[in-house]
């Protein structure tokens, strides 16, 4: 069902594809000139008036005739030694080196990118290590720490407040730059475990 966001936008269920073709099936409707995906919904912003009615992902994504890129592979190095690590390991019953091997073991899927810009939510994290948010939010998380919170990883791009937990850091933590962000909808990520 259709929900509109004002005047210039909808908002769509999220269909079952591939982020980066539907993020490249949003931007080829007429008069959109931005996607924003969540776990759940798709935002489709318009250069002028939104239409009335639902535009159809699905058949737009058939219709696409433009190669989609092959989504990038990327090796995120950590330093294992973040403010949570020990409270995680207690809260899903599992030593620690059984929570890094758990974190580290799965390929990495960006679902969609939030609260922050360059902010991954990355899908894959292992069921057992899911846990709720912090209760209590930190004021200030650092850039580059490497965080879980509900069925997701992801990374700090930039200093902020934050409520996942913390596991650890990444040792360069530029995730973004005179390009824009490092990672974008459909890439690839596997954490290495620093020495």
């Amino acid at each position: 069902m259709m929900q509109r966001l004002g005047s210039r936008a909808v908002r769509l269920p999220r269909p079952d594809l591939d982020a980066a073709r539907l993020v490249a099936a949003g931007r080829s409707l007429p008069g959109v000139v931005d996607v924003v995906l969540t776990d759940a919904w798709v935002a489709l912003y318009f250069a002028e008036a939104a239409p009335e009615t639902a535009p159809d992902l699905l058949a737009a994504a058939a219709a696409l005739d433009v190669q989609i890129e092959a989504p990038r592979e990327h090796e995120l190095h950590v330093r294992y030694d973040g403010e949570d690590l020990d409270a995680v390991a207690r809260a899903v019953g599992l030593p620690i080196v059984e929570v890094i091997a758990r974190h580290r073991a799965p390929v990495y899927v960006v679902a969609f990118m939030g609260f922050l810009p360059g902010f991954p939510y990355l899908h894959g994290l292992d069921a057992r290590l899911q846990l709720p948010r912090r209760s209590t939010p930190r004021p200030s998380v650092p850039a580059g720490a490497v965080a879980i919170g509900g069925p997701y990883a992801g990374v700090y791009p930039l200093a902020s407040p934050g409520g996942w937990h913390l596991l650890g850091q990444l040792l360069m933590p530029q995730l973004l730059g005179a390009e824009g962000a490092l990672l974008r909808p459909g890439d690839r990520v596997r954490f290495v475990e620093a020495p």
